[in-house]
């Protein structure tokens, strides 16, 4: 449910009635919830500073102040319920589920099993069959979403978590923004100079967090 099912209706609720930057900003708030949860949960687990620098990536990326300004509450409160149900996620996979050491496959297969049937049953499927009149459709739903997006995806997932923890791992999210960026240039979008900062940015303070974690692993 947290990290499957209503995360991803809330975000496509949420895309659906906000601007596309907007959405995005919003998206980037999973790592704040994280930190939230584990500041409350996770003791051994603290934010670091260097996290400051991949938000304010985020912020340079989407751009609110761009964006239209009559927003949908409704759409703002359901990407900031899905940004919470994901972030909740891993602190809970830390918490309950990492100790008890089982296999990333079959946490994700549980995970995406589970959610099937929770859709099944609170989603209306009214024209699905649109997909099939339409192979590229097709084949990206099951290949680009399904096989890469959801099922490669939490194999990931779990394993960082495991490894990483909870707050570092949360900070994985700031690379689909990153990806974005790099897909809209292959395709022919403007990509500004501020665009630019803003990827140096989110991957500065990856990589920042990731030296700190090392640093704090093998001290001298």
């Amino acid at each position: 449910m947290l990290a499957t099912s209503f995360y991803y209706y809330g975000f496509v609720v949420g895309t659906l009635l906000l601007p596309t930057s907007i959405a995005g900003l919003l998206s980037g708030s999973i790592p704040m919830f994280t930190l939230l949860g584990a500041a409350l949960f996770l003791p051994e687990e603290r934010p670091t500073k260097q996290m400051a620098l991949g938000f304010a990536g985020i912020v340079l990326t989407a751009r609110p102040w761009q964006g239209d300004t009559g927003l949908s509450l409704t759409g703002v409160l359901w990407m900031l319920a899905g940004s919470l149900s994901i972030g909740a996620s891993f602190v809970y996979t830390r918490r309950f589920l990492s100790r008890l050491k089982l296999p990333p496959l079959a946490l994700a297969t549980w995970q995406t099993g589970i959610a099937v049937i929770t859709l099944s049953v609170l989603i209306d499927f009214e024209g699905i069959t649109n997909l099939a009149t339409n192979s590229q459709a097709l084949w990206g739903t099951v290949f680009g979403l399904g096989m890469l997006g959801t099922g490669t995806a939490f194999l990931i997932y779990y394993y960082i978590i495991e490894t990483l923890g909870s707050v570092r791992a949360a900070v994985a999210t700031y690379i689909a923004l990153f990806v974005a960026v790099v897909i809209g240039a292959i395709i022919g979008e403007n990509i500004t100079s501020l665009e630019v900062v803003a990827l140096l940015l989110i991957i500065g303070g990856v990589l920042l967090i990731q030296t700190s974690r090392i640093r704090q692993s093998n001290p001298i």
